[in-house]
C-alpha cells in the first residue's frame, strides 16, 4: 500500500509540474502548420508496430575544437560511416569556410558543411521533450510519459540524439529543445513577426512600417543571433513560420483591405492610402465612383474603414501592398541579422504551400533578393509537384527546402481528424508514401533538404489548435514506429546519390 501511495504521488507531481509549466509550453509549442479540418475516419483495429528498442543512453560526444582540419573520426559514433562529423557526404568535398553555406556544383545546389562536404539537410521538427500541450488534459502527455520512462531529461536527450543519427537525420528542425543544439546541426526559427503581433490562428499581420519595428528587430536579433554568430553547428535562421500574405484558410481578406481598418495615424494605413492613390493615378473622381464615396482628396481615405471593391486598380494596389510589405520586412530583418551574424544562412519564412496567386509570386520575387534558401511547408500530395516547383525555381533562382511535410496512418489509433496531410491505413503505407515523396523530391537540382513534421505524435485529445494526428516517428510513449524508422534509415543514406545522379530542373 505504501508503494502504491508513493507511485501515485510521483504521478501527481509529474502531471502537476506540466500544468505549472503551461506558459512555457505555449512558448515552446509555436504555431507549426495550417489546420485544415478533415472528416473523421474510422480507426483501424490493428495497432501500429512500435518498439521499446534496447537503446544506448551513453552521453553523445562532440569535440569543441574550432578548426577546419578536424579529423573525421572525431564525429559522433552514431553517424553513418560515409558522413562527416557535421553530417556532410564524404564523397564530394568543396572549399571549407567554417560555416554552412550554399554552393552550386555542375548546376546542382547543395548545402556545404563547415568542413567543405556537401550536405543535404535531413531534419525533424518538434524534437522537443516538452511535447504538445493538450488543453483538454491540462498538460503534455508526451512530457509526462518520458519523465516516467527515463527519469530525467538528460537520458531522453542521449537516446534521442543517438536515434536521429542512427536513423540518418542530420538536422534539428524548428521548435526543438535547445539542449540538442550542441550535438548536431540545427536551425533556429526567430519568429520575428510571431513575437510582434502576428497571430497564426487568425492570420492577423502587424503594422511594420513604423520605427518601432526596426527597434524591435534590432533588440531581438542582438539577443538571439549575436550569441550564435560563431557556432559552426547552426545551419541558419528561419525568419518566421506561415505568415499570411493574403487570402488563405485563416481569412479571406487581402492585406491591403486589412490595413484599411487601421486608425488614420497608423504608419501602415498611410502606406495603404498612398498605394491606392498611385493605383488610381491621383484620380479622386474615379476612386469615388468605385467606392461610392464623395471624397475631395485622397487624404480623406485615411478615415475610411469600409470595403474595397474588386476593381482592376484595387487589384494592382493589393499586389503592390504585399510587395511593399515584403520589401520592408525582408530589408529590415535580413540587414540587421547580417549586422550581428554575417556567418549564417537565411532560410526563408516557411511559406505554407506553393505560391499560385499574383501577390504570392510578387512576395517570392522580393524574398529571393534577400534569403539564401526558400523554405516551403508542403502537405496533401503523394508525390512532389515537380512541374510547379520547377516553375517557381525559374522565377526565384534560389535553392528550395521543404521544411514541413508529413503523412498519417489510421493504425496508430489516433483520431487524425484535424491537421494537414494525407492519411493512410497502415504505417507501411505511410512509410512507402514518405519514401516516394522524398526520393522524387531530391531528384530536383535545386532542392537542398527536407524536414519531417514531427518527431512525436500529437495527443489524441488534441493540442492547442485541436490537431490530434499521427505525425510522429515515435508515438506518445516515445516508442518508434518500426516501419518509419527502417524506411528513414534506408532513405536518408541514399538521397545524396539521388541528388547527384538524377538531376531534374535547370
Amino acid at each position: 500500500m505504501k508503494k502504491e501511495l508513493i507511485y501515485a504521488l510521483i504521478v501527481l507531481i509529474v502531471i502537476g509540474s506540466t500544468i505549472l509549466l503551461g506558459i512555457y509550453l505555449k512558448s515552446q509549442v509555436e504555431f507549426g502548420m495550417n489546420t485544415k479540418t478533415t472528416p473523421p475516419t474510422k480507426t483501424s483495429t490493428t495497432p501500429a508496430t512500435t518498439t521499446s528498442l534496447t537503446e544506448t543512453t551513453t552521453s553523445p560526444t562532440w569535440t569543441t575544437k574550432k578548426t577546419q582540419t578536424q579529423q573525421i573520426h572525431e564525429k559522433h559514433p552514431f553517424y553513418p560511416d560515409k558522413y562527416s562529423r557535421y553530417g556532410g557526404w564524404l564523397k564530394l568535398r568543396l572549399k571549407p569556410t567554417g560555416f554552412f553555406h550554399i554552393e552550386k556544383v555542375n548546376n546542382t545546389y547543395w548545402f556545404v558543411d563547415p568542413e567543405g562536404y556537401v550536405f543535404i539537410s535531413k531534419g525533424v521538427n518538434h524534437v522537443n521533450y516538452m511535447g504538445d500541450h493538450s488543453p483538454a488534459l491540462g498538460y503534455s502527455p508526451y512530457y509526462a510519459n518520458i519523465l516516467r520512462k527515463y527519469g530525467s531529461i538528460n537520458k531522453w536527450i542521449n537516446i534521442t540524439v543517438n536515434r536521429l543519427l542512427k536513423w540518418g537525420f542530420n538536422t534539428i528542425g524548428a521548435w526543438s529543445s535547445r539542449e540538442l543544439y550542441k550535438y548536431m546541426p540545427y536551425t533556429v526559427n526567430l519568429n520575428i513577426l510571431g513575437n510582434y503581433g502576428f497571430e497564426w490562428t487568425t492570420g492577423k499581420m502587424p503594422d511594420i512600417f513604423g520605427e518601432e519595428f526596426v527597434e524591435y528587430v534590432e533588440k531581438k536579433v542582438y539577443f538571439n543571433c549575436r550569441p550564435l554568430a560563431n557556432d559552426s553547428l547552426l545551419l541558419g535562421y528561419f525568419l518566421d513560420n506561415e505568415l499570411r500574405w493574403g487570402p488563405d484558410w485563416r481569412s479571406s481578406t487581402h492585406l491591403l483591405d486589412d490595413f484599411f481598418k487601421l486608425p488614420p495615424s497608423s504608419p501602415g494605413k498611410k502606406v495603404a492610402v498612398d498605394i491606392v492613390k498611385e493605383a488610381y493615378n491621383n484620380d479622386i473622381t474615379r476612386l469615388n465612383k468605385d467606392l461610392g464615396t464623395k471624397f475631395k482628396s485622397f487624404d480623406e481615405l485615411l478615415s475610411y474603414y469600409g470595403p474595397l471593391p474588386d476593381t482592376e486598380a484595387i487589384g494592382k494596389a493589393r499586389t503592390e501592398f504585399v510587395r511593399r510589405y515584403a520589401e520592408r520586412y525582408f530589408n529590415v530583418t535580413v540587414s540587421i541579422i547580417k549586422k550581428y551574424d554575417p556567418n549564417h544562412l537565411i532560410l526563408g519564412i516557411r511559406f505554407s504551400g506553393l505560391p499560385t496567386r499574383t501577390h504570392e509570386l510578387e512576395l517570392f520575387k522580393v524574398m529571393a533578393k534577400y534569403v539564401d534558401v526558400i523554405s516551403i511547408n508542403l502537405y496533401n500530395t503523394v508525390v512532389p509537384p515537380k512541374d510547379k516547383l520547377m516553375e517557381l525555381y525559374k522565377i526565384i533562382k534560389k535553392p528550395i527546402m521543404i521544411t514541413e511535410f508529413s503523412y498519417r496512418a489510421r493504425d496508430s489509433g489516433l483520431p487524425n481528424t484535424k491537421g494537414a496531410g494525407l492519411t493512410f491505413n497502415t504505417q507501411t503505407e505511410r512509410a512507402d508514401a514518405t519514401y516516394r515523396f522524398v526520393s522524387e523530391l531530391m531528384s530536383l537540382r535545386f532542392v537542398v533538404g527536407y524536414h519531417w513534421f514531427q518527431y512525436y505524435d500529437q495527443p489524441k485529445e488534441g493540442r492547442f489548435d485541436g490537431e490530434d494526428s499521427n505525425y510522429g516517428i515515435v508515438n506518445i510513449n516515445d516508442e518508434p514506429y518500426l516501419e518509419m524508422v527502417n524506411m528513414f534509415i534506408k532513405l536518408n543514406t541514399m538521397v545524396e546519390e539521388i541528388h547527384l545522379s538524377l538531376k531534374i530542373g535547370n
